[in-house]
């Protein structure tokens, strides 16, 4: 199951850096996770300061 950023993203952009095949982009007001791209490795869930990736 893919991850899915939360409300409680404060835009820092930590995940994407983080993202080993690029499924993270900015959103509107947050960051957002492609779910067909996404490989559920957890990378963006655990460099996210806030805690905001979170699988579905």
């Amino acid at each position: 199951m893919a991850y899915k950023i939360s409300d409680e993203c404060i835009s820092c952009g930590a995940c994407a850096a983080q993202c080993p095949v690029s499924a993270i982009s900015e959103g509107d007001g947050k960051f957002v996770i492609d779910a067909d791209t996404c490989v559920e490795c957890g990378a963006c869930a655990e460099t996210c300061p806030v805690g905001a990736p979170a699988q579905e």
